[in-house]
This record gives C-alpha cells, structure tokens and sequence, in this order.
C-alpha cells in the first residue's frame, strides 16, 4: 500500500492535517493529494471520508485521536471495513501491524522529545515496519535524516513547521512529505 503514498506525495509533498471540521473545506479545495484527519467521531468520520474521497484525496485517519472507537483490532475493523479510508496513522505498533493485515496503509507516528525516546522510536518502526514514519516535531532536520537512514521507510514530517523555508528544509533532510494544518502551506 505503500505506493499510493509514494506516488501521492511525489506530485505533492504537502498532506493537509485536519484537527477541525472548519479547515476542511479549505483541504479539500487546495493542491494537497494527501489529508491526515485528526479529529472526528464514530458518528460523522465515515461522512467526512466519504467527502474526501469525493474531492478526489486520499485520506489517513489518526485513529489515536478518533473518539468513540476503541483503539483495537475490532475499531481497526470498523474504520477499514465500513469507513474504508486509504489508511491509519497511530503511535500504537500493534494498530500497525494490524492495518498493515488488513491492507491498508499504516503510518507510525513518532514524537521525539530526546534521544532515549529517538532509540526507542526507530527500534519500534523497525519492529512494526509501518508503510512510513511520521515525525513530531517536523522541524528537526538532522533527526529526519537520522531516522530516514536508520529505518529505510518514508518519512513524514509534522509538527511546528511554520512556512517555507521549514517545508524546504524537511525536504532536503530526507522527508518525503509534510503535514502541517497551516493553510497558507498547503498550496506553496
């Protein structure tokens, strides 16, 4: 499933990330190919996928931060069966290796606050081998660099990335795409 992210991001390295239903209609109206959705429920996220969709996006959800379903195989199941988005982003490594068997894409996110945490993490993705990795915050390039060489996986950056030059500078550490919910970036 990794391909569809590849491909994806090679036209445009930019993934909108949703944290509010009002940002949306921007995402959806812009030149992003990818949205990470960050907010929603078990009552409106098969609505807001299907939307996507219809915009011609493909769509991850963070189901960490989706509410009403439970974080495991049984709310994988529901998301990827009746939701039926493109793919999950989660810090858990169980939900990966799960979406990974239910084909969809799967992204592991990481926050990296300090170099225990930095070990920790890659040692995890090589566990898991997620479809691509996720960094928090995105403005770090020598750890986007360390991390792309270590895990030989996509990565993406998120997180604090405030304009271009943080866009550029991801970029040219080794990220293949960027999350960010500044709306200003998502057609640079």
């Amino acid at each position: 499933m990794g391909n569809i992210l590849v491909d994806g991001l090679h036209l445009n390295p930019i993934i909108a990330a949703i944290n509010d239903q009002a940002a949306l209609d921007s995402a959806l109206e812009s030149g992003v190919e990818f949205v990470f959705l960050l907010t929603g429920n078990i009552f409106n996220v098969k609505d807001t996928v299907d939307k996507i969709h219809g915009a011609g996006k493909k769509v991850c959800i963070h189901i960490d931060l989706m509410e009403g379903i439970s974080h495991d195989e049984v709310g994988m199941r529901y998301l990827i069966e009746i939701v039926q988005p493109d793919g999950i982003i989660t810090t858990k490594g169980h939900l990966i290796r799960v979406a990974r068997n239910m084909g969809v894409l799967a992204i592991q996110r990481l926050f990296i606050l300090d170099s225990l945490n930095l070990q920790t993490g890659i040692q995890s993705v090589k566990s898991n081998r997620p479809d691509a990795v996720e960094i928090l915050p995105g403005v770090m390039p020598k750890i986007t660099k360390l991390i792309a060489q270590q895990t030989k996986r996509p990565i993406i950056t998120g997180g604090l990335i405030m304009d271009k030059e943080d866009v550029i500078a991801s970029l040219q550490a080794g990220a293949m795409g960027i999350s960010t919910s500044k709306v200003e970036i998502w057609d640079m």
